[in-house]
């Protein structure tokens, strides 16, 4: 399912999401402070154009911690409801479910994304 997966989840809701985090990664990069998280965006769009075939580990210390708590006040809250809201909605239907599960990713990484790495 990997490349038909990925192509038919770019259409339907992938392009909006990858979109979304460039928009976050621009605005973070505005400052220099803001570069690493900026750029830490930009690997998550990628992540979010074409999903499908990649992993997401969770781990970090208390760096990340400190990175996910202000993140999540500053811009990861709008993503993650952002994904939340459009899993739902792919999740109405059978067909959509798979790409609803990709979205409920996406939610969760929106929510922590420093510490996690792609596979």
């Amino acid at each position: 399912m990997g490349c038909l997966g990925n192509l038919l989840w770019f259409i339907f809701g992938g392009l909006i999401s990858g979109l979304s985090w460039c928009l976050a990664g621009c605005l973070w990069c505005i400052s220099i402070v803001g570069i690493p998280v900026g750029l830490q965006c930009f690997k998550f769009a990628a992540l979010s154009f074409f999903p499908f075939g990649k992993e997401v580990r969770y781990g970090g210390g208390a760096g990340s911690l400190i990175l996910n708590i202000i993140w999540i006040l500053v811009s990861g809250l709008p993503l993650a409801i952002e994904s939340a809201v459009m899993g739902v909605i792919l999740c109405a239907t059978i067909i959509g479910i798979p790409f609803g599960l990709q979205q409920f990713k996406l939610a969760k990484l929106a929510l922590m994304p420093f510490g996690s790495e792609i596979v």
